[in-house]
């Protein structure tokens, strides 16, 4: 096994980095192919240092792929995809802003809230049965309400 991967040459790394760019391909997802640009970046390594230990060229591509995977992860966070739907999958949000009728009363700071056809927790000050409330914003799967001013 050592005579096998003291063997590894720079073109092993660029065919590893083209395998990997081709499971990007068939699964998009920018995971392979950060991988794939630490392959190739370790293939252009061996292509200027031959004589690289093999233990070496794995531990390079193994730092390589993490940062740059926490790198773009770290980009990814800070420029947000804009969405025609930034609320999708978030429900409760949805909700933000608009206005309700209390079916049941809000005691102790909780109670129910019915909207469409679905029940939401709701959080807020006390309030009688019949109050109308505006979503002011979520906590999770509760809704936060305050009373109305209209």
């Amino acid at each position: 096994m050592e005579e096998l991967l003291g063997n590894i040459d720079y073109w092993h790394w660029w065919i590893f980095g083209g395998i990997l760019l081709l499971v990007e391909v068939m699964a998009p997802s920018f995971f392979f192919l950060w991988l794939a640009i630490a392959a190739a970046v370790v293939g252009f390594l061996m292509l200027l240092v031959p004589e690289l230990d093999w233990q070496y060229q794995v531990m390079v591509f193994s730092g390589l792929s993490v940062i740059s995977i926490a790198l773009f992860r770290k980009y990814q966070r800070a420029n947000p995809e804009p969405t025609d739907q930034p609320a999708l999958n978030r429900r409760g949000e949805q909700y933000v802003g608009r206005s309700f009728t209390l079916q049941d009363p809000v005691s102790n700071g909780v109670g129910v809230l019915r909207v469409d056809d679905t029940t939401w927790r709701i959080s807020g000050d006390d309030l009688p049965a019949g109050t109308p409330v505006t979503v002011t914003g979520t906590d999770g799967v509760i809704l936060k309400v305050e009373r109305s001013t209209s």
